[in-house]
């Protein structure tokens, strides 16, 4: 296995073990936010966020600020956005 296969499965592997937790994580705040909402009985015409939405939302958030954390690693060892593509 050459080097740069060896460093791209340690970061897939990372990033798996990050996502999983973070998954975890945000499952629970999420539930805590729904539970201490100041605002879902300050107003009854205001609508109401669905859990999944929120927890959606966040989880794009993050995906995304990993794509861009990896688009900069990439960038940075090789010197090019995708690496290997011409």
């Amino acid at each position: 296995m050459s080097p740069l296969s060896g460093f791209l499965a340690v970061i897939v592997s990372f990033t798996a073990i990050l996502v999983a937790y973070l998954t975890k994580q945000f499952q629970n705040e999420n539930l805590n936010y729904l539970t201490q909402n100041p605002m879902t009985k300050s107003n009854p015409k205001v609508k109401t966020i669905e859990k999944e939405k929120v927890f959606a939302e966040t989880l794009n958030g993050r995906f995304a600020m990993l794509g861009l954390i990896a688009a900069i690693g990439a960038y940075l060892t090789t010197g090019q956005i995708i690496p290997g593509f011409v």
